[in-house]
């Protein structure tokens, strides 16, 4: 509406409703601090039913005709139990935690209203000092007395995914568009660049980064993960910025620098890949009497495990992020959430996509692979370097990969060859061709003379079950071996 503010606008939209919604909620000055969290809970979850990104409680509406006419209430003034400022008792007796913000709107004459902006739930319904509330019609309830509606959110929350909340609401185009490094999107894609900001606005819409509504224009939580300018702006991101630590020694006691990213995956990804690689130790080799330098970890590997990291990480853990650590001898890539399969298919499974629309573009914008390559490619350029195959761990709801430098055969460690040799094999089975003797010596680069080693290092491979005789009635010269998975997923 010309002439007023966001905040302005959307209280006039919200006043001309015919009556209060399941996701709206309109008070003169009642504001007991128990009850208004209880409305928390039930606009939350109750915004999730009404397939809206946000619910509202708004003080200083006459509830009969929506006039506005002050309130005395003051959030900021205010207190919860115990003489605790209000905001933070409601934020502790919320679970799941759900962002919500109290906002002073002028409306000129001394008249004032206060805006409560909630969020919808995500996940899980939201309780309040453990119970869970949702609005009847204009009425508060305690859910667990409406199972239809539990039944009904739950399924909400299947065909609901992070990516689609809200990450800011509340916005003009114009708002929207400049917290988004835009152009970027359409150097990615390789795209003119649009005329006008409504054009820009109605092709980010289309990719799922905005979306408009009677509130005004959201940024998405995908919009913001992917091409934030900022991504502290955003609330609901914030945390998710990628950090990076370079440490003195191998082990945590010193750091010498920790950086957090600032823009979106895909704006920051070749920026961050950069800043990486000037960090990263180089050593100088020698080709055809030329001195050259080569870095120590191959660029592809690292590549490839940044897009790992950001993709397949579960965006619903709250307060952890990605996180890259170098030390001297081994670099350490760790996201939130546990693996959808098993870390032994890792290379040759296909999971299923934890971050579907953010995967999707990632791989669009030519930034990762497709589902299941980008392992190929590691494990490709691991064996070409003669790198110990990476380590993946999972701790504390973390997945974390480790990768080392060099190290020649006699310098890896018993369970280091045989993982190595299992990284082979399923190197060599994705390519139609089994392991054997002969091309894990050419792996290894050990000479023939010394193929009694390999041996050793198979039939390791074979006690700790990661390996499997593809067929065992040949002699031990002739034969070939595979993932143990391989005659798994065959029926053998």
């Amino acid at each position: 509406m010309p002439g007023l503010t966001a905040d302005q606008s959307l209280l006039a939209k919200l006043c001309a409703a015919p009556a209060e919604a399941p996701w709206l909620e309109f008070k003169e000055n009642k504001a007991e601090p128990q009850e208004v969290g209880e409305y928390i809970s039930a606009l939350a979850n109750s915004a999730v039913l009404a397939h809206r990104t946000h619910a509202y409680m708004v003080w200083g509406v006459r509830d009969a005709d929506h006039a506005v006419v002050g309130t005395t209430f003051d959030p900021w003034s205010s207190k919860g139990a115990g003489s605790e400022d209000l905001v933070p008792w409601l934020s502790r007796g919320l679970d799941p935690q759900v962002y919500f913000q109290f906002r002073r709107i002028d409306t000129g004459g001394n008249i004032a209203a206060v805006l409560l902006e909630i969020d919808a739930a995500r996940s899980r319904p939201v309780a309040f000092r453990s119970e869970r509330y949702v609005r009847i019609g204009s009425y508060k309830k305690n859910l667990r007395d409406y199972p239809e509606h539990e039944a009904r959110l739950w399924e909400a929350f299947r065909e609901t995914t992070f990516e689609t909340g809200s990450a800011k609401s509340g916005l003009s185009d114009e708002e929207a568009i400049e917290l988004l490094a835009h152009s970027a999107y359409f150097d990615l894609l390789r795209l003119p660049l649009p005329e006008t900001r409504r054009r820009v606005a109605d092709q980010l819409g289309a990719e799922g980064f905005l979306v408009r509504s009677e509130a005004g224009t959201s940024v998405t939580n995908l919009g913001a993960l992917l091409f934030a300018r900022d991504l502290g702006v955003f609330s609901s991101v914030s945390r998710k910025a990628t950090r990076l630590t370079q440490y003195r020694t191998a082990s945590r006691a010193a750091a010498v620098r920790s950086q957090d990213g600032q823009r979106g995956y895909a704006a920051g990804f070749e920026g961050l890949i950069d800043y990486m690689s000037a960090l990263l130790p180089r050593e100088e080799i020698t080709v055809g009497g030329l001195r050259q330098e080569i870095p120590r970890y191959p660029d592809l590997v690292i590549r490839e495990l940044v897009v790992n990291m950001l993709i397949h990480q579960d965006l619903t853990v709250t307060g952890s992020g990605p996180m890259i650590e170098v030390f001297p001898n081994r670099i350490e890539f760790t996201n939130p959430g546990e693996p959808l399969i098993s870390v032994r298919r890792f290379l040759g499974g296909r999971p299923p996509s934890r971050n579907e629309a953010l995967a999707s573009f990632m791989t669009r914008a030519r930034i990762s692979e497709e589902r299941g390559s980008g392992w190929e490619k590691i494990a490709t350029e691991v064996e070409l370097h003669q790198l110990p195959a990476p380590k993946i761990t999972v701790e504390a709801g973390h997945t974390k990969v480790t990768v080392f430098g060099p190290r020649s055969f006699a310098e890896m460690t018993r369970d280091e060859r045989v993982d190595a040799i299992y990284l082979h094999a399923q190197l060599r089975h994705a390519s139609g061709e089994p392991t054997t003797n002969s091309s894990a010596r050419e792996r290894f680069r050990i000479p023939d003379a010394n193929s009694a080693q390999i041996s050793r290092v198979l039939r390791d491979a074979l006690a700790a079950g990661l390996l499997v005789i593809e067929d065992p009635t040949v002699g031990a010269k002739s034969r070939r071996y595979l993932p143990f998975w391989a005659q798994e997923d065959t029926g053998g």
